[in-house]
């Protein structure tokens, strides 16, 4: 789902590089375009097989058993409206994690003078820890609810978005990937559940797909204003601060969320 971040993107004791080789460094050229590509082709594999599923072509969901108690049908206003606010939640979450997946690396090595192996290291990390990133906020979605446990995610992701801005300290660097890998994953685990709960099981299928072009399009939208405000600002604080706003708003809009009828 998300652009690789290799530490190769870098050469050892490089400075930070304007537009363009920043743009190359982190794998993103593509002719005189630096930044939107290759997200752009990552967010159309998210957007395509979403496309499909949501598509009124798309024939019946697959048969299964039938819920034992079926939950009563919300209007199909209500329905459309909640289906853009978690859109819109889960855009914002496709935005973040993906400027953080591609510029946290390249950070590492031109900002803060880490070498490559030790950069890689940093990203092995986030990749060991979010293997339970799922499981273990999932489950704190199941006791607590969908709502505070998309709130709790989010006020993390914030955190780590925030101490990747703060050069300061390398106790910001390691608190912001430790914190980034154990919520990596947590927030398509608890949407899959979240629109099961608002949609019924007939159609959360087709709703996870729609809001699954919201994800699409926040990953194809977000490294191209990141990369821009990295070309401007000289180096990638900006846009780890972007995405610390952004998931600020995302915690509001999180709790917003009505209750599933």
């Amino acid at each position: 789902m998300w652009p690789s971040s290799s530490p190769a993107c870098s050469s050892p004791g490089s400075t930070l590089a304007p537009a363009g080789r920043a743009g190359a460094q982190a794998g993103w050229s593509s002719g005189s375009s630096p930044w939107p590509w290759p997200c752009s082709r990552a967010g159309c594999c998210a957007i395509i097989p979403a496309t499909r599923a949501s598509s009124p072509w798309a024939g019946p969901s697959p048969p299964g058993p039938a819920p034992a108690r079926k939950p009563p049908a919300a209007r199909p206003g209500s329905r459309r409206r909640t289906i853009a606010h978690l859109g819109i939640i889960y855009l914002l979450f496709g935005a973040t994690s993906v400027i953080y997946a591609t510029f946290i690396v390249t950070a590492l090595v031109d900002v803060h003078h880490y070498g490559e192996d030790a950069a890689g290291r940093f990203w092995a990390v986030v990749g060991g820890l979010s293997i339970l990133s799922g499981p273990l906020f999932g489950g704190l979605s199941d006791r607590l609810g969908r709502r505070f446990g998309m709130i709790v995610v989010f006020i993390l992701f914030t955190a780590a978005y925030s101490f990747a801005a703060l050069s300061g300290s390398p106790f910001f660097l390691y608190g912001s990937v430790v914190i980034f890998g154990i919520v990596a994953w947590s927030i398509p685990t608890i949407m899959s559940a979240a629109v099961g709960d608002y949609m019924g099981p007939d159609q959360a299928v087709r709703a996870f797909g729609l809001i699954t072009l919201f994800f699409g399009a926040g990953q194809i939208v977000g490294p191209v204003a990141a990369g821009y405000l990295a070309d401007l600002s000289g180096d990638f604080n900006a846009a780890f601060w972007l995405c610390a706003a952004l998931t600020a708003c995302a915690v509001a809009l999180t709790a917003l969320l009505r209750q599933p009828e």
